[in-house]
């Protein structure tokens, strides 16, 4: 669910994020048009509304964890994690853990595989848990984050992301939880 279908229709911290990403054409590769985020974090009232949105959706929801899908879901994880009162989890690539047993959950790309890691004992079962990441295109990602974090019995209340691709526009769930996402794509006018 986009948070303009949410209560959020007008607001224009919603605007002030979308004008903040840039968008990158072609790239990684031909077609792909690129939402960068690093310019959002570079505009600090923009960055500080991404906050705001988020820490104001989940304040009193007696969430215990974030966990922050690598890389860009760190930029946004701790700080809503420290203004809610929450601890932040890191959900890495793997073999980016340092010391100590993980748990890895395996998921399919558009071309390949890949895998989200944790440390084992990070998050006890029953801990309530918000997944953060900054795009969610088709879920791949999230899911295998959600699986995961329900392997250990940590209790998923949402996934939330900065943007959300038109594949997603109209999901209000994703693996059975619910999904809370910011703007859409920026487009280029007359581009691609």
């Amino acid at each position: 669910m986009f948070a303009a279908e949410n209560g959020l229709k007008g607001d224009p911290r919603l605007q002030a994020i979308s004008d903040a990403i840039r968008v990158v054409p072609h790239f990684p590769k031909q077609g792909i048009m690129f939402q960068d985020i690093t310019t959002l974090l570079l505009d600090h009232k923009a960055f500080q509304h991404t906050i705001d949105i988020f820490v104001d959706r989940y304040r009193d929801m007696d969430i215990s964890v974030i966990a922050g899908v690598e890389a860009r879901g760190f930029m946004f994880g701790p700080s809503i994690a420290l203004a809610i009162g929450a601890k932040f989890v890191p959900l890495r690539k793997p073999k980016k853990l340092p010391g100590g047993e993980v748990i890895a959950e395996a998921y399919e790309l558009e071309y390949g595989t890949d895998c989200l890691e944790m440390h084992v004992g990070a998050i006890p079962p029953g801990e309530r848990v918000i997944v953060i990441d900054d795009l969610v295109a088709t879920g791949g990602t999230l899911s295998a984050a959600i699986r995961l974090l329900e392997r250990v019995g940590a209790e998923v209340v949402e996934c939330a992301c900065v943007i959300g691709l038109r594949e997603v526009k109209g999901q209000r769930r994703l693996n059975g939880k619910p999904l809370y996402i910011l703007v859409e794509p920026r487009e280029i006018d007359g581009c691609c």
